[in-house]
């Protein structure tokens, strides 16, 4: 049989490719086609639920930083593959102090923070990873106090980010204080004004009052005239129980779209004893409803919160002799 120049050529490069192909590791070629932002692409809310770019209810399970003022060592490619890869953790928390521990209101570095935040959203994007841009008020209580800082740093993440299919802005993490949904309400609507001018699309989580565990308040009066926004409840296990699955149940038959953006099975100091038993109560509600989580917390810090052990040195590549009781728990059970 007669084969001119140019059939040799293509035949000759249609073996290389398939030699090519054959040499790259399944796990690789699998892991690139498999990323959770590659499955699901941009997340939207419907309803109730959140769900996928073809109207498909998506469950994020993932974890969150301690605050990056204080741990910047966990925002690095290896911690996140390990959740990834080993966990099945598919949402990474960028949790960043607005007051504590050089905080970004309170004498931290905006810079640096902000650069931080940057390369988490960078290592969790290669990785086809969700990420969460958290800003994290606590002793601040009420978030109207550094309202104006919130819109420069959501302005400026929401003008980077607002092509980015896999982010998601938390505009205050846990109301406190005696603070009031209308505070709360009228606060968010300020900074999803703002992220909406850049960002049409991205999800948007607003906390709830006391500690973001008042949904139900929130069903009541939500925020109207926007799209994917999601509302913010907490839970520690050891403390919080079935009163606290009630609030978040009627919540839900009210129509509010809820997020658990963090959550423990330590108690609400985030110290103390854990609650096993409690915890899977609460995944099995959570499983129930189709309602997205995030475990706190990556980091060393002695406290039963904390997902590694206290001895543990690593940035990465956690095995289980590196985990904490709430480490191997959340990797089971997640």
């Amino acid at each position: 049989m007669h084969f001119s120049i140019r059939t040799a050529k293509k035949q000759f490069c249609l073996i290389l490719a398939v030699i090519l192909f054959a040499s790259v590791p399944a796990a690789h070629v699998s892991a690139a086609a498999k990323t959770p932002l590659r499955k699901n692409g941009r997340l939207q809310v419907k309803g109730a639920r959140l769900v996928n770019n073809k109207g498909k209810s998506v469950v994020l399970k993932g974890v969150s930083t301690h605050g990056i003022n204080w741990f910047p060592e966990y925002v690095n490619p290896a911690a996140f593959q390990t959740l990834r890869d080993s966990w099945g953790v598919n949402c990474i928390r960028l949790a960043m102090y607005t007051a504590e521990y050089n905080g970004y209101c309170s004498g931290g570095n905006k810079k640096e923070l902000r650069a931080l935040i940057d390369k988490g959203v960078r290592y969790a994007t290669d990785l086809g990873m969700y990420v969460i841009i958290d800003w994290h008020t606590l002793s601040d209580c009420n978030p109207n106090q550094y309202k104006k800082e919130a819109k420069s740093f959501f302005k400026y993440m929401a003008k980077k980010y607002k092509k980015h299919k896999n982010v998601i802005y938390e505009i205050c993490n846990e109301p406190n204080g005696g603070t009031q949904w209308k505070d709360i309400k009228s606060y968010a609507k300020s900074i999803i004004r703002t992220i909406r001018t850049y960002d049409k699309k991205n999800i948007i989580l607003t906390g709830t009052p006391t500690w973001s565990q008042d949904v139900d308040l929130a069903a009541e009066s939500p925020v109207k005239g926007y799209s994917n926004l999601m509302y913010t409840f907490h839970f520690y296990a050891a403390t919080h129980g079935e009163a606290y699955r009630a609030k978040v149940e009627n919540a839900v038959k009210k129509g509010l779209p809820v997020f658990v953006s963090e959550f423990g099975i330590s108690e609400s100091s985030g110290n103390g004893r854990i609650d096993k038993a409690e915890a899977n109560r609460w995944i099995k509600f959570l499983n129930k409803n189709k309602i997205s989580r995030v475990c706190w917390n990556l980091s060393n810090k002695d406290e039963s919160c904390a997902l590694l052990k206290s001895s543990c040195r690593k940035n990465g590549k956690f095995k289980s002799k590196d985990l904490s009781p709430a480490g191997k728990w959340y990797k089971k059970n997640r």
